[in-house]
């Protein structure tokens, strides 16, 4: 990938590109007008650069050279040069081709929405199985733009009349190192993996429900987390803060026992290099007991509250996750008025209202997951006699002991839903 270079304390001055999805004209009749900017603008900020300018283009039948028109293309960099801006970022996919095409126009560094959350997972990559996962994306969508760091070279420099010339063979030379440290990543990531599963069986000794918190990134899921368990997780207005799964016990003074695990955020059009990267990372949600899906309720537009819910819905169809139970949450409600609340319950008419600085909701929530899941602890006594009532606490319940007596079997366990013993609770 191209690198941005900047002086020091110096902000990097881009110009965004975005495309009109699914709309007739005549509703965007400015070119700034149409579907917002709003997330790339975000994307860019995360990376401490300023947005400069920006153009949203209408329909178009992609082009080979740039695209977009030449008039068009013209019209662009011609915008990004008056605005002194360091490099043009696309909201839409470009190929290595198209990438080639517009830096030889525009002169400055060129790349798209995909690169642009790669450089934010690199940034904010901490631990070895991050590091490993953001390299292996990296390399897998750096392969096919390889030949952009050759454009100077003579294909037909040295050798034979139709043999291949130094550019090429450089070129192949390097196609297979980064082949071979695609696969070498990918042993080592196989590893992680086998690191993770043999935490998850020592987790499962202990057995205690676990819910998942998902969704879109900056919905405040390690808020949520921190908020239910007490715990310190890192936890920053910004995208992506969260990279690991951090899995956090419910505080002691609940009446429930439950997990918690935070995990990546999703963002609309998440580049499939970095679904397939972070799969790992991502296989969380199919341990869980129960997926959480935390939705950022104060956003302005509820049709982009609704895709960012529809976003996290996909990702969890491709990771095979879609067919677990779940919750809705409608976080930061202390932002919103009583108006979008009430829109928002119309569309998510299960979902539960919660606020980590208020802590509306929150009880609600542990206690909804606690039904759900089979959170509620209770330590009961059964007589030998009730072969029915044992029976069942050892196929549906968690249980943590079980002590003989003269008088039946004392179970201290956790059962799903409203207690199987019919309230009979204490020896």
């Amino acid at each position: 990938m191209i690198e941005v270079l900047q002086e020091e304390n110096e902000a990097v001055r881009v110009f965004l590109v975005g495309k009109r999805k699914n709309c007739r004209r005549e509703e965007y009749p400015g070119e700034k007008d149409g579907p917002d900017l709003d997330e790339l603008r975000g994307l860019a900020g995360t990376l401490g650069m300023v947005v400069a300018g920006e153009l949203v283009v209408g329909d178009f039948v992609p082009g080979p050279v740039y695209l977009v028109g030449k008039g068009k293309a013209e019209e662009i960099a011609g915008a990004a040069k008056n605005l002194s801006c360091d490099c043009i970022i696309f909201d839409f996919e470009i190929s290595p081709t198209h990438q080639r095409n517009w830096e030889k126009l525009a002169g400055i560094p060129v790349f798209d929405r995909q690169e642009l959350i790669l450089r934010i997972f690199e940034s904010r990559a901490a631990t070895r199985e991050a590091v490993l996962q953001v390299q292996l994306a990296k390399l897998n969508y750096s392969l096919p733009r390889l030949a952009h760091s050759y454009g100077n070279l003579s294909r037909q420099r040295g050798g034979n009349y139709g043999s291949k010339g130094s550019g090429e063979t450089k070129l192949e030379m390097d196609r297979r190192a980064v082949q071979n440290e695609i696969f070498k990543i990918k042993k080592e990531l196989e590893k992680v993996r086998q690191n993770r599963a043999t935490q998850r069986k020592k987790r499962d000794r202990v057995p205690l429900p676990l819910c998942t918190l998902i969704g879109y990134t900056n919905a405040g899921k390690s808020s949520l987390l921190n908020a239910l368990t007490g715990s310190m997780v890192y936890e920053k207005d910004e995208l992506f803060a969260t990279l690991d799964p951090s899995t956090r016990r419910l505080k002691k003074e609940s009446s429930y026992s439950l997990l918690f695990t935070d995990t990546v955020g999703f963002i609309e059009n998440l580049p499939h290099t970095l679904v397939e990267a972070f799969r790992s990372t991502m296989e969380e949600a199919l341990e869980g007991d129960l997926l959480v899906i935390v939705v950022d309720s104060s956003s302005k537009d509820m049709e982009k509250i609704k895709r960012s819910y529809e976003t996290t819905c996909s990702v969890l169809k491709e990771i095979g996750a879609d067919s677990r139970q779940r919750l809705i949450v409608l976080n930061k409600a202390d932002l919103i008025d009583g108006l979008r609340r009430n829109e928002l319950k119309a569309v998510f008419p299960n979902g539960i209202f919660t606020s980590t600085r208020t802590g509306e909701g929150l009880e609600e929530l542990v206690r909804q997951a606690g039904i759900i899941c089979g959170g509620a602890r209770l330590k009961v006594l059964i007589p030998y006699g009730e072969g029915a009532l044992i029976s069942l606490v050892y196929r549906t319940g968690h249980i943590l002991s079980e002590e003989k007596t003269d008088n039946g079997i004392i179970f201290d366990a956790f059962f799903p839903g409203t207690s199987v013993i019919d309230g009979r609770k204490g020896p």
